[in-house]
């Protein structure tokens, strides 16, 4: 009786009824809540431009759609850093690993700094009427998502350089990186309507 109860500490193990890993599901959930959030400030995004007919942008403001361009491109490669990132790290890559984190929360960061610049630069601001308010919305609420991405890839990139992950044990970089990629591809939806459609 005593072996057992030493041998047992802490909660039992959680029932698990699906196939997925409970911590892949619970991002997974969070991600869904997520883009529920992005959804409602979409719907005041159509509401204003498309029931209202407000001009978009409206004149004589105009959008950096050059700079926003090539922060998108940064943005989307930094997703292929993080793929290979995990896939390095299966392998039992170190190095790929740390690279590929490293190199991921510096384009991360970089498209976060290149955004605040676009900021201070663009000539209006939320006062400025339905189209600047929408606008800093659904930049600043992705840009919100940005900055708890890098700090999830600084948590991983810190871990992975103290040996924390192995071929066995990399869920923590998988989970981060399904965040990153979440934050990526919501960063192409925005982008594509908020700067070209």
């Amino acid at each position: 009786m005593a072996a057992h109860a030493e041998a047992h500490h802490g909660p039992p193990i959680a029932h698990q009824s699906s196939r997925v890993n409970a911590s892949v599901l619970g991002m997974l959930l969070f991600i869904a809540s997520e883009i529920m959030l992005f959804g409602a400030f979409f719907t005041a995004y159509f509401f204003v431009r498309v029931v209202n007919g407000t001009p978009w942008p409206t004149p004589p403001f105009h959008l950096p759609v050059y700079v926003a361009f090539v922060n998108t491109c940064i943005l989307v490669t930094s997703s292929f850093t993080m793929h290979w990132a995990l896939q390095s790290v299966k392998r039992g890559n170190v190095f790929g690993l740390r690279a590929g984190l490293l190199l991921t929360f510096l384009m991360g960061l970089t498209f976060l700094i290149t955004q605040g610049i676009e900021y201070s630069r663009l000539g209006f601001n939320t006062g400025d009427g339905a189209f600047a308010t929408i606008f800093f919305c659904l930049t600043g609420l992705h840009g919100a998502h940005v900055f708890v991405g890098l700090t999830i890839l600084a948590f991983m990139t810190t871990r992975a350089f103290r040996g924390h992950f192995s071929p066995e044990h990399h869920h923590g970089v998988e989970i981060g990186g399904i965040y990153w990629h979440f934050v990526d591809v919501m960063w192409i939806i925005v982008y594509t309507t908020v700067y070209i459609l």
